[in-house]
């Protein structure tokens, strides 16, 4: 009986190596295991639509079962990362829906956040020009973010006449760069500037436009030949201990190292650092 467990969860991985993405880029490098997703509406500043949303959502959730992508870079085209919602593929049909499919709708917006922060790949958002709305949330949901000094990051739904809590905003905001910074941000919905993100936490670095993408690509492959299966367990520790008091952070990191303890990489990793060799990880 357990083989055969093993065996069917074995049949549920899959390479995502030839997804053929509808509503945005995507590519990887020569071995799988670096994703680029790409926006690709340059001449609107790679707004999303209802389908870039649904499919969005699919992608990171499916992304749980991937046999090749260990880590994913969110990259913009044409100078822009995102500038939220396209006004009129998406705003203004909202001006005319009833409260439960607009309830749908934000419940969709909030799944791709949650499907994100529920793949076990680590999501590296490379960012340059506008960062608005919904944009600035898919970079807030990523686990790295990497900016040119040009980035501006706007959560301006108060400037449409919405609530700052948007997709988990209140939630993520205040644990990256803090609650008075965040109030200010999501109050007022001015744009952040690079140098204040990167101050204040939100970017983890800043780069020459033309470097962005090589640089971003970079920190992903580092993690992708890393020790992935303990990054997956690191992302699912840091969902998890939001809502956890100390006794329960420790005892929760205590089995999880365990489990981390259980694996070849760990002793992969013993065995290299005996023999003054690199390690090799392969994930089991």
């Amino acid at each position: 009986m357990r083989m055969q467990t093993m065996d069917t969860m074995r049949e549920t991985l899959r390479p995502f190596r030839d997804y053929q993405a509808r509503h945005f880029q995507w590519s990887t490098d020569a071995d799988g295991r670096v994703a680029t997703l790409t926006l690709n509406r340059p001449d609107k500043k790679n707004p999303l639509t209802f389908e870039s949303y649904a499919e969005l959502r699919d992608l990171f959730r499916g992304l749980v079962y991937a046999s090749d992508v260990r880590a994913i870079v969110l990259a913009g085209e044409g100078g822009n990362f995102c500038s939220g919602g396209d006004v009129f593929e998406i705003i203004e049909p909202l001006t005319r829906m009833t409260m439960p499919d607009l309830l749908a709708f934000t419940r969709m917006t909030g799944d791709v956040v949650k499907a994100m922060r529920r793949c076990p790949q680590p999501i590296i958002a490379a960012v340059d020009g506008v960062c608005a709305g919904a944009g600035a949330i898919l970079a807030l949901a990523s686990d790295l973010r990497h900016a040119t000094p040009r980035a501006r990051t706007a959560f301006l739904f108060t400037r449409v006449g919405l609530a700052g809590a948007d997709m988990g905003a209140c939630g993520l905001l205040p644990r990256v760069i803090g609650q008075g910074r965040a109030a200010e941000l999501l109050f007022t919905g001015r744009a952040m500037t690079a140098q204040e993100g990167e101050a204040w936490g939100f970017y983890n670095a800043l780069h020459a436009p033309e470097d962005l993408l090589a640089q971003a690509q970079g920190v992903a492959r580092g993690l992708a030949d890393g020790p992935w299966f303990a990054h997956g367990i690191t992302k699912t520790m840091f969902n998890q201990e939001w809502a956890m008091g100390i006794e329960e952070m420790v005892e929760s990191e205590a089995q999880a190292q365990a489990i981390c303890m259980m694996t070849q990489d760990f002793r992969r990793a013993f065995e290299a650092f005996a023999a003054k060799a690199k390690p090799i990880f392969q994930g089991d």
